[in-house]
């Protein structure tokens, strides 16, 4: 009957002698004392530390009859992360070695650690875990992570008004409409450029411009969901989608913004600049499938306000 596990044949009588390369007991400890990583057997019942090797000794003091978790945790219970319930099979048989990461949180030190059920030298189950330090490298990780997401962030981000950028604007925006079009959800765009812009730079200056905006954008943000997205589509100009939006309160949201913006006065070097803006809405249409169609009617509506003498705010509807 095959049993599953693999077998050779052996001569009878092996042609040369075999050495003895058994290791004794001391040797073993020799072996485990000189490891750069912790070593230690807990009883899987009831967490009794058996054995401990002397790196582990070094940072956590003698075993003493200690529980695991009272030693390496100083906890008052089980830890909750405690892997256990990994190690043995319903069978009751060992499972492969389990290999994971976390951050001691009483040394603040990361570890890599490899579990894995054994039977101690008396037939009792037993957990034993290598713990090796990796802090270094986990310091490394995390460190270039976050520059990741930082640069992340900044490819998605106007640099003056700290606003979502044009590109944020579409790779967010069509993700909200993706949404939309599955839940059949309402949704509105609000398209904003600011009036006579050109005049506050070429009478103050391109620092004052800059000021107006971010000040600008600054209202706009205190005056809207944190949810919605607004963004800084180049120069002047703004865009607004409102997710779970309807006409109405589309229409209602820009002459709140109209209002706050209108009410503004920038001071700048002991000048007063008021602010105003032209604002043009859509919402989404059964037969709209791209963000970009959204975009040129509020485009169009936008236009439309700029025509009919600035400071107001037009609609233009799907069909």
């Amino acid at each position: 009957m095959r049993s599953g596990i693999p077998s050779i044949n052996l001569p009878a009588q092996p042609e040369k002698p075999v050495p003895d390369t058994s290791t004794s007991a001391e040797g073993l400890q020799a072996v485990l004392d000189n490891l750069d990583a912790l070593v230690y057997v807990s009883d899987f019942e009831t967490h009794e530390l058996l054995y401990m090797n002397a790196y582990g000794r070094r940072i956590w003091g003698s075993i003493d009859g200690r529980k695991c978790w009272q030693a390496l945790q100083d906890s008052d219970g089980p830890c909750s992360f405690c892997t256990n319930d990994l190690l043995v099979a319903d069978d009751g048989t060992a499972n492969a070695p389990h290999v994971w990461e976390f951050q001691n949180q009483l040394d603040q030190r990361w570890y890599q650690c490899r579990d894995q059920a054994i039977q101690w030298t008396d037939g009792r189950l037993a957990r034993l875990e290598i713990a090796t330090d990796i802090t270094e490298r986990k310091n490394m990780e995390l460190a270039l992570h976050e520059a990741h997401e930082r640069a992340r962030a900044a490819a998605f981000e106007d640099e003056l008004t700290r606003l979502r950028n044009r590109r944020a604007f579409f790779e967010f925006g069509n993700q909200l409409l993706s949404r939309a079009l599955r839940q059949q959800s309402p949704m509105a765009l609000i398209m904003m450029d600011l009036d006579h812009f050109k005049q506050v730079n070429d009478t103050h200056g391109h620092e004052a411009g800059d000021e107006v905006l971010r000040k600008v954008s600054s209202t706009l943000g205190e005056n809207i969901r944190d949810y919605d997205i607004l963004a800084r589509m180049g120069g002047e100009e703004f865009a607004l989608l409102l997710p779970e939006t309807t006409e109405q309160e589309a229409l209602d949201t820009a002459h709140r913004l109209l209002s706050a913006l209108t009410s503004l006065t920038v001071d700048y070097r002991g000048c007063a600049i008021q602010t105003s803006a032209s604002f043009g809405i859509t919402r989404l249409g059964r037969q709209d499938q791209r963000l970009e169609d959204l975009l040129h009617r509020a485009d169009r509506a936008l236009y439309r306000s700029k025509e009919l003498g600035r400071c107001q705010v037009n609609l233009d509807a799907p069909l």
